[in-house]
């Protein structure tokens, strides 16, 4: 999909690897829905787009996406103002074990519902015209980690929750291809919060395995993200880490699998 003249929605877009993606869709033409629960911060961002792209380009609304009615508001909002809606970057996420059940509402259940409400509005079997979804997953969704264990449980479940939504089943129907990106450590607000409050032992422990990782910064992940509206295949995984340029994951046991059936 080319994003020149396309419309997305982005949650967790007032800062880090959100606010990214929107500034590579609007370099790129897109018009751009800003889902933050930020409201000082998403109306920062949108006077700085206005002054950078001009008026009309962009939109905030203030959405708490744990509140089904205030997320589905938001894709209503989205629609009614652009006319139509053709990407969706469910990026919103925290990490914080101290609130596992918060974490896990974030990082997996609002993804959850923010692909099933892209669905309902872009859906081809709802009258929509096809699209794409982008789940932020994480490497820590395709591997284990000591010191983050809930972060890394609800991020495995975005990778199966997208992997899943881009099963042939579900683009035969839809036309909406769903795909996840798997970041590397990335130079955010939230990685350096974890790291300020990290006083027990595990998060002691998650800040030493992060930091063995190679570090990049959100204009790298967001570019991987733009690639991949361009060019993803239906149901992909890619991960961007490092700054260097993105790829696909394969998983070669699930691989032989398929074959095998």
């Amino acid at each position: 999909m080319d994003p020149n003249e396309k419309v997305a929605l982005v949650t967790g877009g007032a800062s880090g690897i959100g606010l990214a993606c929107i500034e590579e869709l609007l370099a790129s033409g897109s018009k751009v829905s800003i889902i933050d629960k930020n409201a000082q911060a998403g109306k920062k961002v949108l006077d700085d787009i206005v002054k950078k792209f001009g008026r009309n380009r962009a939109v905030f609304i203030e959405t708490d996406v744990l509140d089904p009615v205030s997320f589905e508001a938001a894709f209503k909002k989205t629609f009614d103002t652009f006319k139509g809606l053709d990407i969706v970057i469910n990026c919103a996420g925290i990490a914080d074990f101290s609130r596992w059940e918060l974490e896990i509402g974030i990082n997996l259940t609002a993804v959850v519902r923010g692909t099933m409400l892209a669905l309902e509005k872009m859906g081809k079997n709802k009258g929509g015209e096809g699209g794409v979804v982008i789940n932020i997953a994480s490497i820590l969704g395709l591997q284990c980690m000591a010191g983050l264990p809930v972060y890394s449980a609800s991020k495995h479940g975005v990778v199966g929750l997208s992997r899943s939504f881009g099963m042939p089943f579900h683009f035969e129907r839809t036309g909406v291809r769903v795909l996840a990106m798997c970041p590397g450590v990335t130079n955010t607000a939230l990685v350096a919060e974890f790291n300020r409050r990290a006083s027990d032992d595990i998060a002691i422990e998650g800040c030493r395995e992060l930091n063995q990782f190679p570090q990049q910064v959100p204009e790298d992940v967001a570019k991987g993200v733009l690639h991949m509206i361009r060019y993803a295949a239906n149901g992909s995984v890619w991960v961007s880490e490092g700054g260097e340029p993105v790829y696909e994951v394969r998983i070669p046991h699930l691989e032989e699998m398929k074959i095998r059936k």
